[in-house]
Order: structure tokens, then sequence, then C-alpha cells
């Protein structure tokens, strides 16, 4: 008789998430923050180079980008496992964004109220390839507040986009925002119980 056990653990589920927005946006922050493991960055420091390329207008502390991206996972139980690419957020890195979307399940666009136009490129980018996304506004210190359908309208988006609050370095924040990108991204399935 055969036995019904088998010998080989089950695989988890891979779901491959992104975090995409402007340059200074916090989506390396919020990569780390909810990452089970120390996560990989492709960090470099800001040089002379960049002056006149990147605008540091309202990031004016930042003193690293991002060149390539950033990755963390998370796991869920023994049934699925996150796997988080956060994109460059300036346009000469752009480049890696088709290679990093492949396979996507969906992705999250980090907003910043104070430069708020710098996620238009990804909100037209993830439109395009039609891939499900949720807008995440990061709440910096000390910048703009503005009611979520005040946001949804100035980035002209759709009703069955998700908006809401975040704080990309608080890791239940983070976890938050994954949780309604997924749950968005399912609802979106051809196959999806509504």
């Amino acid at each position: 008789m055969v036995s019904g056990r088998s010998d080989h653990p089950k695989m988890p589920t891979a779901i491959k998430l992104l975090i995409a927005g402007g340059f200074g946006v916090g989506k390396t922050t919020m990569v780390g923050s909810v990452s089970e493991i120390r996560p990989l960055r492709t960090e470099e420091t800001l040089t002379n180079r960049s002056v006149g390329v990147d605008d540091l207008s309202g990031v004016e502390a930042k003193s690293t980008t991002t060149v390539a991206m950033d990755f963390g996972r998370i796991s869920i139980g023994d049934d699925f496992m996150l796997y988080l690419f956060g994109t460059p957020g300036q346009e000469r890195f752009w480049f890696v964004w088709d290679e990093l979307a492949r396979g996507a399940l969906g992705a999250v666009v980090l907003a910043d109220t104070r430069r708020l136009a710098d996620c238009f490129p990804s909100v037209d980018y993830f439109e395009r390839r039609g891939t499900p996304f949720i807008v995440a506004v990061n709440c910096f210190d000390g910048a703009p507040r503005f009611e979520l359908d005040e946001v949804k309208l100035a980035l002209n988006l759709g009703p069955e986009v998700p908006v809401l609050l975040c704080d990309a370095r608080r890791r239940d924040s983070g976890k938050e925002v994954l949780i309604t990108l997924v749950q968005h991204a399912y609802g979106r399935r051809p196959n999806a119980v509504a």
C-alpha cells in the first residue's frame, strides 16, 4: 500500500511584490522595516556627479540612493513567502524596473505629499503594465497632510485603487500596506471570488 505521507516537505508559494515611488520616498526604509531577514541593499553615496541630475528638494539630508534594488523577505507560516523588491526611484535607474516587475503579483507606490508628482512615473508604469497597485502615503514628519480622497484625485487614480497612510519606519504599518496590496491584487485576479 502507498502511504499518504510525502517524504518531501511542501515548498511555500512564492509571492513577489514591488515597492516603488520617487527618489527619497522611503522604499529602502519600508523594505528594511518589514523584512524578516537583513535586507539586501544596493545603495551608493550621492556624489557631486548627481548635482543637477537628482532633485534633492524636500530630501536635502539624503546622502545615499538605491542604484539597483532593495530585497527583503517575509514568511507567512509554512505556506507563503513574500519577496519584496524595492525599485530605484531615480529616472536614470528605471531600466531595471522591467526585470524587477517580471512575475510580480502587485506593487506599492509610496508617495510623499511634499513631492507628490514624483510618484506619477510609478503609477503610469503599473497602469500601462496592468499590474495591480496601491498607493501608500508615507507620513513624513512636518509634511503636509491631505485627505486620502484628495490624494486619489491629485494622482487621478481610479476608484478601485486603494490609498492609505503609512509610516515606512514602522513594521506594523508596512505590514498593513502589504496586506492591503495582496488583498487588492488577489481581488483583481480573473478567478477571484467577489
